[in-house]
Parts: C-alpha cells; structure tokens; sequence
C-alpha cells in the first residue's frame, strides 16, 4: 500500500467518495507507516476495539502526536473547558454520562425525546412549507442545518433568537477535528480557541439564569438536578452543554443531507419510502451503514501494548477506527457498496458501539426518519442540480456542505 493513502484521505479531492480508498485500506487491516497512527479499518476488529477496555478516548494518554496528521486538531487544552465526557475513560466517563442521561433518557425521563415528536413535525413541515422556489432550494442551508439546530436549542433550553449564533461556533469547532493544509495552524488554533471561550462565556451566562430560575428543559435539570452521582461542577457543566450542542446537531445535519443525496442518486428507492413511509425507519439503520455522519474516530490510543491481527500497536500509539471502512467491509456485509433499505442484518458503526456510542442516537434517528420521509412526500420530482455537490472540507464530520436541488413543486 503506498505511504500517502492517509493522505488521500484527508485530501478534500477525495471528499466525495473517500470509499475506494477505504477498500484499498482494508487489504492492509492495521495499516501503520511506520511513523503515523495505526488504522484499523475492518468491521470486527473495530467493534471488538470500541469495547475493549484497553484502549482509551483520553488524548492525555497519548504518548506522542508528530506523526499523527489529525493530532493537531481540536485539542481541548487550548481552552478553559475541561475535556467532554466523550473524550474520557471511565470512571468519568461513566458518572458524567449516566448523570447527563438523567433527564434525557430511561429510566429517568423515558419520554424525553418522544415528547418532542410534535414539536419535530411541526419544525419539519415549517421549514417545508419556507422552502420558496422549487427551482432553487440548498437543502442543507434551508433545511438539514436549521432542523437539528432547532430540536437541540429547543431540548436544552437556548433561546430561539440566539440559534444563529451556533452556526459560526459549530462550523469553526467542528473544523478543527481536520488539519487544513493551506491554513496557518497558529491562526488557526488561535481561532478554535476563541469560539470556544466566546461558547463557554455564552454558556456560563445561561447555565447561572437556569440556576435561578429553572425550567423543564434538559439545560435547567443538569443545572439543579440531583441524582446518585451528585451535581456537575460549573466547568463539567459548561463542558457537556458544549458538545450536547455541538455534537448534537452536527452529525444530524450530515444524517439529513447524506441521507437525501442518496435517495436522490437512487429514485426507485425514493418512490418507495413516497408509497411506504414506514420505510423510513430500516432505510435510515441502512444509511447509517452506508453514509454514516461520522467517518472515523481518530486519537484512540492504547494504555497497554495491545494486539490486533498479530500487529502489536504500542501503549501510547495514536489509532484510528475508520467507522466508513468497517461499514463497508464484504466480510461483514453482502453486496457492502449496494443502498438496500431492504437488508435484513444492518449492524452498522454508524452511532459507535460501546461506552461511547452516540449519546443522542435516539432523537438523531427520529429526526432523520421525519425529515426524509416528509421530504419524500412533499417534494415533487427532486433532482440534484450537481453531483456530486461542493462537500464540507472536514474528513472526520463528512457530508455536504451544500445540496441545491430543484423540483416540479411542493405539495400540501
């Protein structure tokens, strides 16, 4: 395999099918150049990693970071807020997770997301019915951001006028999980540090006003909520409300988007969730296998010497888990490069698996199967404007950055 394939992955040119270069990984299954991070890119060997204790989410544990093109990214310790329980390792992770939880999920609050399904259609037909022209509509700026960006502002408790805000922080947050090349890293991270304090200081503001006066959003029960595991600190309070946020809309706008690019690339199956709305909820399990949001989970790193496939990977290494990969591995799947909302075993990595799988995967589903199946209904013959559409330079985060379209019409 040649040295650079790490590289071709990263590189934007590739953004829009980064799949055969995921196949041509998958003939070395830990891939190690001898100098980067280890990638493992086949089904089994990721999800028996996403549960082995011995590797951790905790870049604290990395032991080096120069050959690792994604270690400079994103780091934490350039801002005032702690580590999110997604980069942790139990027992934090545990305890900061079962106590956000708490009013999100069972047993505690087990209608949370089901009592936002009225709120979700109202949004979803909103939007619909704001689309304007039929002729020109970008469903990513006019619909897959400004929906999930709404149900998690909504969920927490952030004000309807300040959801614009989120737009420039979550755009410029979620960069800074890829490198850019042609950026100077110093700007750069001098960048990603301001939206984080700008995020937190807005966040402090409003965590102090549920304190002294709480509500029945999710923001306001973390604040004064008291359980077995206690109460958050301010800082753990700041750090969770910031990647619920982030996290939380970020990876439903790729679902959306790549997930009507592919009905779009695949009428007959658009014409049969338009017949069968109840189609939606296995053809979303499949999307999740075939485009998931969420590409790779980079900086996993070993606490013990660990070995996989008779490669022993170094405590302290830098690993990737090329979720994508796994989803499209034929050991694991029949026919893996074939969108068949029809497939009968979808055991995907598209939410994770383990400690750390996605913490939202319930209210990121709901979402998904309301908006594509209303979009099915009410659009009348979508067709791509180009194909493939300008994608978002992030490789981890992958999906469109834009999706213009055109249709004959907008039905009632």
């Amino acid at each position: 395999m040649k040295q650079g394939i790490l590289s071709e992955i990263l590189d934007y040119s590739n953004r829009a099918n980064p799949y055969p270069l995921y196949e041509e990984l998958r003939k070395t299954p830990v891939f190690h150049d001898g100098d980067g991070p280890y990638v493992i890119s086949t089904y089994y060997d990721i999800q028996s990693l996403l549960h082995d204790p011995r590797l951790s989410s905790d870049s604290r544990n990395l032991a080096a970071t120069a050959g690792d093109p994604l270690a400079e990214g994103g780091s934490e310790e350039a801002s005032a807020l702690p580590p999110s329980f997604l980069k942790l390792d139990p027992p934090e992770h545990d305890r900061l997770r079962r106590m956000t939880n708490r009013p999100f999920g069972p047993p505690h609050a087990p209608r949370r997301v089901d009592a936002m399904r009225g709120f979700l259609r109202d949004t979803v037909t909103g939007l619909i019915d704001n689309l304007g022209d039929p002729t020109r509509i970008d469903l990513v700026e006019q619909f897959a951001y400004p929906f999930p960006v709404t149900m998690i502002c909504r969920l927490l408790g952030v004000p309807r006028e300040d959801e614009a805000r989120f737009h420039v922080w979550a755009d410029t947050l979620a960069a800074s999980l890829d490198p850019d090349p042609g950026s100077d890293p110093v700007e750069r991270e001098k960048t990603t540090h301001d939206a984080r304090m700008e995020l937190g200081m807005y966040l402090a503001g409003l965590i102090e006003e549920r304190r002294k006066a709480p509500g029945d959003d999710m923001l306001s029960q973390l604040a004064v909520g008291h359980g077995q595991n206690g109460t958050m600190s301010t800082m753990e309070l700041l750090s969770t409300s910031a990647l619920l946020l982030i996290a939380g809309h970020e990876t439903t706008v790729n679902l959306i988007a790549n997930g009507m690019l592919t009905l779009l690339r695949n009428p007959d199956v658009l014409k049969q969730l338009r017949k069968d709305p109840g189609l939606v909820v296995p053809l979303v399990e499949e999307l999740l296998r075939f485009e998931p949001p969420v590409q790779l989970l980079p900086q996993r790193t070993p606490l013990v010497d660990i070995e996989v496939r008779g490669v022993t990977i170094p405590k302290g290494s830098s690993m990737w888990l090329v979720l994508a990969s796994g989803n499209r591995d034929p050991n694991r799947f029949e026919n893996p490069d074939c969108f068949d909302p029809h497939r009968k075993d979808v055991q995907h990595l598209g939410l994770g698996s383990g400690i750390h799988s996605c913490f939202g995967a319930p209210l990121a589903r709901l979402e998904a199967q309301l908006a594509l199946s209303e979009l099915a209904r009410r659009l009348e013959k979508p067709r791509l404007v180009e194909d493939p559409p300008p994608y978002r330079q992030n490789a981890v985060l992958r999906g469109p950055r834009h999706l213009p379209i055109t249709c004959d019409g907008i039905r009632s």
